[in-house]
């Protein structure tokens, strides 16, 4: 039985937050990519990357300076970006890119993905804090 999930938009959204995970260790955009996609997969090194996937990834990187701004005036006080969690610091940057700059998404879906992807690779607590201050950007732009 095959996985309907394999290259779905959930599965590319794990795999784009896995390979913008990977990055904050150095490396570049799209070798993060093809390891995040093809980690787990049967094929060969040229499998053709979906869009979607790299849309993702090259996003994030490109407004990464101003989703950070973004992200840090929403933080409590006290709190600095450097202080999250290297998991919660890339959801947060690859769920704000998703509503604010990814147009082809709905607001509401990118934060509810972001938030079961944060359940999965991070603590309750975490989904809590990423749904809190991602929801204050979906408010802001209604």
């Amino acid at each position: 039985m095959t996985n309907v999930f394999v290259d779905s938009r959930r599965d590319l959204r794990e795999r784009a937050f896995q390979a913008l995970f990977s990055l904050e260790f150095g490396g570049d955009n799209l070798t993060a990519a093809r390891f995040a996609y093809t980690y787990d997969k049967n094929e060969e090194e040229e499998a053709e990357l979906p869009l979607f996937l790299l849309t993702l990834i090259q996003g994030v990187s490109d407004c990464r300076r101003e989703i950070d701004k973004n992200i840090s005036i929403h933080l409590k006080s006290g709190w600095t970006l450097s202080r999250l969690t290297l998991i919660d610091k890339s959801l947060l940057r690859l769920g704000l890119y998703e509503i604010k700059y990814h147009k082809e998404t709905p607001e509401r879906v990118a934060l509810n993905e972001i938030i079961e992807i944060a359940k999965k690779y991070s603590d309750e607590k975490s989904s809590k804090f990423i749904n809190g201050v991602l929801s204050q950007f979906v408010l802001e732009r209604k």
